[in-house]
């Protein structure tokens, strides 16, 4: 039953716009084709003009796409959102083991971290309190790509000019006097980071902490995540290395990636 919607209501609340876009979303969703704005319109009550609106702002966004005059479909940003969301969801369900048998043998925190925009965001981490350290970082927090091991890692992956988009973007600022704020020091760090296949962080985000991360990646050879140690600086041993790549090799594996040669 179509219902009785005054398309033309002065300051519409916008938790009733979202609620609109839910359902045309919903409409959308339940078709394979594209969908008419008049059966649109029918199948979610709104006057025409009211859907027409808040379809065309989503397909701004690309939400929503308009494969021709007077009908619409679910946008392929849908698609881009849900592939983050699966790939997080499932890199931490694959990482969540194996963390912590790496965090038994080291007795420092593993951090799991993905990126997102220009920072890195903290997803998943075993520690204990008998590691010695104070746990700075909680899961949800953030840090700038350039100052930490696994944002390194998702730079080394960028190619150079997106580097130097990023330098300009976020000014390399520093959080101590070890921080990297010249896009050339940058530069060989991320090299280093590409020949090797690991990053560091060496009292570049806190002062007396430093990290090492290896990369995990998807069935399409994607970096998905980085899997990092941190540990008081002076107690950071080299031989965790090999252990930590071996575990970031297990979580990759778990996600469907077949090492190449290269290492990865």
């Amino acid at each position: 039953m179509k219902k009785n919607i005054d398309p033309n209501l002065p300051g519409e609340p916008t938790v009733q716009v979202i609620g609109r876009m839910f359902t045309l979303l919903e409409i959308l969703a339940s078709r394979e084709e594209p969908v008419s704005l008049k059966e649109i319109s029918e199948k979610s009550g709104l006057h025409p003009s009211t859907a027409h609106r808040i379809l065309n702002d989503l397909a701004v966004g690309r939400f929503v796409d308009r494969p021709q005059a007077g009908s619409y479909r679910l946008g392929m940003r849908l698609l881009e959102l849900g592939n983050v969301v699966k790939a997080r969801l499932s890199v931490r369900d694959a990482a969540l083991l194996p963390m912590r048998d790496l965090h038994k043998l080291i007795q420092q925190p593993v951090n799991l971290s993905v990126r997102q925009g220009d920072e890195i965001i903290y997803i998943e981490r075993a520690y204990s309190e008998r590691s010695g350290m104070q746990v700075v970082r909680a899961i949800g927090g953030r840090a700038p790509l350039h100052l930490t091991s696994t944002g390194k890692l998702f730079l080394a992956a960028d190619d150079a000019l997106r580097v130097r988009a990023y330098a300009t973007r976020t000014g390399l600022a520093g959080h101590t006097h070890n921080s990297i704020t010249g896009l050339p020091a940058l530069e060989r760090e991320l090299s280093k980071a590409r020949q090797y296949g690991v990053a560091r962080d060496n009292e570049e985000l806190e002062l007396g902490v430093r990290c090492m991360a290896a990369g995990i990646y998807d069935d399409q050879n994607s970096l998905v995540a980085g899997l990092s140690i941190s540990a008081p600086a002076d107690r950071l041993d080299e031989s965790w290395l090999v252990k930590l790549q071996a575990t970031a090799g297990e979580i990759s594996a778990a996600l469907g990636h077949r090492s190449s040669r290269s290492g990865r």
